[in-house]
C-alpha cells in the first residue's frame, strides 16, 4: 500500500512539473540561428521549466508570424519598415541582440584562396556584368591569381531574407546601377541567378556548384569549410569578415530608440563593410503575462550571460553602450 502511495506521489508530482513546463515559440532569421540554439538550450538548462523553441524560417517569415501573432516572437536580420510596423496587429519592439558578417562565399575550381572583391565588381556580379570568373576587373583586383575561363553562377536565397536585407542595402550604398534595378529589402527581384532557402540551403548549393558564389552568413561559410572573400570598405581597403572586423563595423554607431539602423559600408579602415546587427522582435504588449515575464527575463539573460558566447561562433557581442541601451528598454516592456 505505502509502495503504490510512493508511486502515486511521484506521478503526481511529475505531472506537476510537466504542467509547469512553459514552452515559447519563436520563429525568424537564419543568420543568428548557431547563436540562437546555442542560448536557447544554454537558458533550458538554467531554467528546467522553460523550453524556447525556434524555427529558422527567415526574416520575412518571422516578421509575418509575429506581426499575425502566431508566435511569442520574432528574429530579422532587416529592421521592419514603417509599412510593416503600421500593418502589424500588435507593436512590435526591435531588441538587438548580436552583430555578424555577409560574406561572399565561392567555389571556383583551381582557386581556394581568399578572393579581393571590390564594391562594383561585387555588384556587377550579381547583376550579370561580369559572367566569367576570368573577367578582367575581378583578375586586377587579385594580381598573381590564376582564374578559370568558367562561367560565374550566382546563388540567391529564394526566401524572404535579412541575410539578403544586408547584402542588398550595401549594394545599393556603393553601386548607383544596383539600387535602380533592384534596391534592398528582405526579397528582390534578382537580375540573375539559383534561389537556395535559407543560409543552409544557399551555403549547400555553393558547395556542389563549380563556378558558384552566393551570400551567406559568416558562421556557415566557416562551418561548411567555404572559401569566402574579403571585400574592399569605405576606405579602400579590402577586409575580410571577422570578429574584430565586425566590431569596427559598430563603433561609434548612432544607435536611434527603436534600434533600427544599417550600418553596411560604414567609414573606418578596419571596418568590414557587409555587417549588421540582427534583432529580435518583441509583441507589446504581451497577450500571456507569464510568457512576458519569461521573454523579459531572457533578454536580461543573454545580456547578462549569451554575449560571452557570441564570439565562439564568430558573432559580435553588443557594444557596451547598445547593451546598456538595451537594458533600459527591457525594463520598459509590458
Amino acid at each position: 500500500m505505502q509502495r503504490t502511495l510512493r508511486v502515486l506521489f511521484c506521478l503526481t508530482v511529475l505531472a506537476g512539473m510537466a504542467f509547469a513546463q512553459t514552452t515559447l515559440n519563436g520563429a525568424g532569421a537564419t543568420f543568428p540561428y548557431p547563436i540562437y540554439s546555442k542560448w536557447f538550450s544554454e537558458y533550458h538548462k538554467a531554467h528546467g521549466d522553460v523550453e524556447i523553441n525556434y524555427q529558422s524560417i527567415g526574416s520575412g517569415g518571422g516578421i509575418r508570424q509575429v506581426t499575425t501573432g502566431t508566435v511569442d516572437f520574432g528574429a530579422s536580420d532587416g529592421p521592419m519598415t514603417d509599412e510593416q510596423l503600421q500593418q502589424s496587429k500588435v507593436k512590435i519592439v526591435h531588441i538587438p541582440t548580436v552583430l555578424g558578417a555577409v560574406v561572399p562565399a565561392y567555389n571556383v575550381p583551381g582557386v581556394s584562396g581568399e578572393i579581393k572583391f571590390p564594391a562594383d565588381v561585387l555588384a556587377n556580379i550579381f547583376l550579370n556584368k561580369i559572367s566569367n570568373w576570368n573577367d578582367k576587373a575581378i583578375a586586377a583586383a587579385n594580381p598573381g591569381v590564376k582564374f578559370p575561363d568558367q562561367n560565374i553562377i550566382v546563388i540567391h536565397r529564394s526566401d524572404g531574407s535579412g541575410t539578403t536585407y544586408i547584402f542588398t542595402d550595401f549594394l545599393s550604398k556603393v553601386s548607383p546601377d544596383w539600387l535602380q534595378v533592384a534596391g534592398k529589402g528582405t526579397a528582390v527581384k534578382w537580375p540573375v541567378g539559383l534561389g537556395g532557402k535559407g543560409n543552409e540551403g544557399v551555403a549547400g548549393m555553393i558547395r556542389q556548384t563549380p563556378g558558384a558564389i552566393g551570400y551567406i552568413e559568416l558562421i556557415y561559410a566557416l562551418q561548411n569549410n567555404i572559401p569566402y572573400g574579403s571585400v574592399k570598405n569605405s576606405s579602400g581597403q579590402f577586409i575580410k569578415a571577422s570578429l574584430e572586423s565586425v566590431t569596427a563595423a559598430a563603433q561609434g554607431v548612432k544607435m536611434p530608440n527603436d534600434y533600427r539602423v544599417s550600418i553596411t559600408n560604414p567609414p573606418g579602415k578596419t571596418a568590414y563593410p557587409i555587417s549588421s546587427f540582427t534583432w529580435l522582435l518583441i509583441p507589446q504588449p504581451y497577450k500571456d503575462g507569464a510568457k512576458g515575464k519569461i521573454i523579459t527575463d531572457f533578454l536580461n539573460w543573454e545580456l547578462d550571460n549569451g554575449q560571452g558566447m557570441a564570439g565562439s561562433l564568430s558573432y559580435a557581442p553588443l557594444p557596451k553602450e547598445v547593451a546598456d541601451k538595451v537594458r533600459q528598454t527591457i525594463k520598459g516592456l509590458k
